[in-house]
């Protein structure tokens, strides 16, 4: 019989507590941390063999950890804040950091990492909640070889596909900053469309009907529409997580000295929604920026 594997889950949002299950089905001993009691809680009925808040404790029989936070400030607080867990990890154990940062940030988080004697993937993911849950997220890892070996049950685990970016930390980062350029400008102009349909009068089911059987669709906009039809804008990817990675798009064509004429308009549209005081609700509230237009109410709302 292998020796069990050890892997700890920090951040159990969406993404997280959909791969926190992926590893338990996998058959990892898996531990989920994270601030929220309900969402430690939820993993536990789900089998997890310990939640906490903070997962020092455990560092010493961890073989990976696994970050699913929403940014670079609360991974350097994690690993290297007070009492950061990086110093209690023994040497070897691999930390794949799947938030999405900067290139820039996580060259310097393997850096620190390193220090310390672990093995850091930038492994970035896509896919959302369901993806997450089923085990079949999409991850752009990069890092060196040692550290994708180490981490390749936790990969197995969690991914339906790897894609092996380079050697060097930060290339997973920069692949996923670009595929969120096209993330947050598909949900800006699916918004962007079907308020039009609203001001044409044209009934919003019919148009997302027409629209997702048609060349116009999207992975976003059949996926975010549906929530706008439903009014449920409970959050699963936030309005001010694309204000945050928006940004970080911004930052790497700055960097570049590169034009992102519909990017930019598109981080202005959240921007909006954000100060309008819709920044926790879920991204497809972006629709609620523009005035005049009748959005569906959620079944059973006053």
């Amino acid at each position: 019989m292998s020796k069990p594997y050890h892997v700890a889950v920090i951040g159990l949002g969406a993404m997280g507590m959909g791969a926190a299950r992926s590893c338990l089905r996998a058959g990892l001993v898996t531990y989920g941390i994270d601030l929220c009691e309900n969402a430690r809680e939820q993993l536990q009925a789900a089998g997890a063999a310990a939640v906490m808040a903070d997962a020092r404790p455990l560092a010493e029989t961890l073989d990976a950890v696994l970050l699913l936070v929403v940014k670079a400030t609360q991974v350097r607080r994690i690993l290297f804040g007070e009492n950061g867990l990086a110093a209690h990890l023994k040497q070897g154990t691999g930390v794949m950091i799947s938030s999405t940062i900067s290139a820039d940030e996580a060259a310097t988080f393997a850096h620190e990492l390193a220090g310390f004697g672990l093995l850091m993937l930038d492994a970035p993911v896509s896919g959302g909640a369901i993806k997450a849950d089923a085990g079949e997220m999409t991850v752009m890892a990069a890092g060196a070889d040692a550290a994708f070996a180490h981490l390749r049950p936790v990969l197995d685990a969690v991914a339906g596909k790897v894609y092996r970016i380079g050697s060097e930390p930060g290339q997973g980062s920069t692949i996923k900053i670009i595929h969120q350029l096209l993330a947050g400008v598909h949900i800006a102009v699916a918004a962007e469309a079907m308020a039009l349909a609203s001001r044409a009068g044209v009934s919003l089911d019919l148009m997302y009907d027409v629209v997702t059987h048609s060349a116009g669709n999207s992975w976003m906009f059949e996926n975010r529409m549906a929530r706008v039809l439903s009014g449920d804008y409970q959050a699963r990817s936030a309005v001010d997580i694309f204000v945050k990675d928006l940004n970080l798009v911004a930052d790497t064509a700055k960097a570049l000295n590169f034009p992102l004429p519909l990017a930019s308009t598109a981080l202005n549209m959240f921007l909006t929604a954000s100060n309008a005081g819709h920044g926790k609700e879920d991204d497809s509230a972006v629709i609620k920026i523009f005035n005049g237009i009748i959005l569906p109410e959620q079944e059973g709302a006053a």
